[in-house]
């Protein structure tokens, strides 16, 4: 499905789509993932706002995905793999 990486910011956050479960990346300004999560349809915008000024990062990339299940199996894979430094669980 469609990605996107916007800067990680509320204008940034608001171009981003809604319509479907994503898997989205918080990134430092050189690229390293701070954060990975998922957010159900509808709520996307919301679960990344909610983020705002607790991690420092430059960027947001978000992959969408067909369903909720899909994106956290992704979700656990990425963990695993990139250790992101505010992530707990999957480490």
């Amino acid at each position: 499905m469609a990605t996107k990486k916007v800067d990680y910011n509320m204008s940034g956050v608001e171009k981003l789509p809604n319509d479907n479960p994503v898997l989205y990346q918080i990134e430092t300004e050189g690229g390293r993932e701070n954060y990975v999560g998922v957010a159900q349809r509808g709520r996307v915008k919301e679960r990344i706002a909610e983020h705002l000024g607790e991690i420092p990062g430059a960027k947001v990339s978000i992959e969408q995905f067909n369903s909720i299940d899909d994106a956290r199996a992704k979700e656990a894979n990425v963990i695993k793999r990139v250790q992101p430094k505010y992530n707990k669980q999957g480490k």
